[in-house]
């Protein structure tokens, strides 16, 4: 049996080493003294450490300024993406209605449309309602992607809810808010916050639609500020991997805290004979 599992199990670990490694460098190199990062021989273990590139990032400009307009778009568009979504999801996995094939046919192509077609007729739609350099119309614009998305992966994790326990709550006198409710929400629980980190690494990442449709410096968010860093002098290498180490931190953060929560196959067995 070990041996059977011995190669499943390597190529697992080279796998995760592969993946986990650039995550590793770009910390590793945040943490080395300025004048050791462009060195022609690498350093896998920086020492000594210094911290003066994360100085330097964090007193680039109003850090937590952007911080905060990151966060409030992200949570923003994944609050009323899940809100919307949760809705529609179930309206698609349960109901049968005049153009629902249509409709789902719909949300795939346009997650196939890539995000830099559609920046121009975004941006003539927000100038024409004046919500050029509006956090509101930015967050408007990140549900194009976010939304369809989140739709299409919730409505799969509601078909996988055996329609028998809705059926029995409703029998025992619940409503069909009661059976969402008590029955239908909690084992949506993991589907929502898989679905919920995605939709917020989407808003977080962005850059192509936060530069094109942000003007004002007070409203950049944090893949905006990260370019600052590339001036005319040149690029201060140091700070930039600092700043980019330091705008990953909160997704990382994320996935340890919830990864308990992403385990699907709550449901399995839940209904028997």
């Amino acid at each position: 049996m070990r041996n059977k599992r011995a190669l499943p199990n390597t190529i697992a670990v080279l796998v995760s080493l592969v993946v986990i490694f650039p995550v590793y460098w770009m910390f590793a190199t945040a943490l080395k003294e300025p004048g050791k990062i462009l060195s022609a021989t690498p350093e896998f273990i920086p020492w000594p450490i210094s911290l003066e590139n994360f100085h330097t990032a964090l007193t680039h400009g109003s850090f937590l300024h952007y911080v905060r307009n990151s966060l409030l778009v992200s949570v923003s568009t994944v609050l009323i993406a899940l809100v919307v979504a949760l809705g529609a999801s179930i309206a698609l996995a349960r109901f049968r209605f005049l153009g629902r094939r249509a409709f789902l046919i719909g949300l795939v192509l346009v997650q196939m449309v890539p995000g830099s077609a559609m920046v121009i007729p975004l941006y003539l739609m927000l100038r024409s309602v004046g919500a050029i350099d509006f956090v509101p119309g930015l967050i408007i614009t990140y549900m194009t992607f976010v939304l369809p998305f989140t739709i299409w992966t919730l409505r799969g994790f509601v078909h996988g809810i055996p329609l028998e326990l809705e059926e029995a709550a409703m029998v025992d006198g619940c409503g069909r808010f009661g059976a969402f409710w008590h029955i239908q929400l909690p084992l949506l629980a993991p589907g929502i916050v898989a679905t919920s980190i995605f939709a917020f690494i989407s808003a977080w990442d962005d850059y192509l639609f936060a530069y094109v449709f942000l003007k004002s410096q007070s409203n950049y968010t944090l893949p905006v500020w990260l370019v600052s860093f590339q001036t005319s002098d040149g690029i201060d290498n140091g700070a930039t991997i600092a700043a980019s180490a330091i705008f990953s931190l909160p997704v990382l953060v994320v996935f340890l805290l919830v990864q308990r929560r992403l385990v699907g196959g709550m449901t399995s067995g839940a209904v028997k004979g």
